[in-house]
């Protein structure tokens, strides 16, 4: 088993896979989707006719950090634990908003253009899909790949793709792989002939990773250290991932599929604006239970 596809960016991205991914099942005791569509605009902006990439990279910092003559902080490889709060630690609002993620699973049909695909299809030898993916936050992506539960790679934050970055601003669209790419055959994921589980596994931080290089540092290590790229996460931050993605998820399933991608879709993605509440809603929303730093998610695609 395995999701074959070339991928200019993506290098060697044949399978993004992780743990078990949600049980497609909603919740009944409050209105998921419509949470998550909440910090939707109302409108979108004026349709400049231009065509702008939106940059993965953070954000400058507008107030400079205070100089307290304290060494930097050093990487631990493990990712923030929200639960926990130490007296060190600077206090949370406790009325922070819930993270949240939409995933529309597209696949290409006959003529080659994107439908709207069931995460449930039984996918074929040949079929090719791609995810567009929404948050309702700004933070920080992170996609891994592990085959038939091996070591887990780090596939996105890529030195080759987005100036090595991964920040995200809410609502958004990103795809995976990109419709963007120059070549037919790097736009999608192509199921070869050996059957199997695909899993596409998504980290959503609030924050980056401690741990892992982004963005200049990550386009550096990757020259200097090639053998080390693509970077694996150490045994301990894999490890507290797996622990993290035990957090329950709430989500809201659509009852429809079949229908093409939209033109305000495609332009979402193309421009780097913000899809509107009047905007095609994504197949499935999955807001964390807690207002955690992180959210983490996989889809498993059967292929027979």
């Amino acid at each position: 088993m395995r999701l074959s596809v070339m991928v200019l960016a993506f290098v060697c991205l044949s399978v993004v896979a992780g743990l078990a991914g949600p049980t497609f099942q909603p919740f009944q005791e409050e209105d998921v989707r419509g949470a998550f569509l909440t910090s939707r605009p109302k409108e979108k902006p004026a349709n400049s006719g231009t065509a702008t990439k939106p940059s993965r990279r953070r954000p400058k910092q507008t107030t400079p950090p205070s100089n307290t003559g304290k060494p930097p902080e050093k990487h631990t490889g493990k990712p923030e634990n929200s639960g926990s709060t130490g007296s060190s630690e600077p206090s949370k609002p406790v009325n922070v908003a819930r993270l949240g993620v939409g995933l529309t699973l597209f696949m290409r049909d006959s003529n080659g253009l994107a439908q709207r695909t069931d995460p449930e299809h039984v996918f074929l030898k040949g079929d090719r899909v791609r995810v567009l993916l929404e948050t309702n936050a700004d933070g920080y992506l992170y996609i891994f790949n592990t085959t038939n539960q091996g070591p887990a790679t780090m596939i996105y934050p890529h030195p080759d793709l987005d100036e090595g970055g991964n920040y995200l601003q809410a609502h958004v669209p990103f795809e995976v792989p990109s419709s963007l790419a120059g070549q037919e055959q790097l736009r999608w994921f192509a199921f070869d002939e050996e059957a199997g589980t695909e899993q596409i596994f998504f980290v959503f931080t609030r924050e980056p990773l401690k741990g892992v290089p982004l963005e200049d540092e990550l386009i550096s290590f990757c020259r200097n250290s090639k053998e080390s790229c693509p970077i694996r996460p150490s045994a301990e931050m894999w490890a507290a991932l797996q622990e993290q993605m035990q957090e329950p998820l709430k989500i809201d399933k659509a009852k429809s599929f079949g229908t093409a991608e939209t033109k305000a879709e495609q332009q979402a993605n193309v421009r780097g604006i913000g899809l509107s509440k009047d905007d095609p809603q994504p197949s499935l929303v999955m807001m964390a239970s807690t207002p955690r730093s992180m959210l983490i998610t996989a889809l498993d695609l059967i292929h027979k």
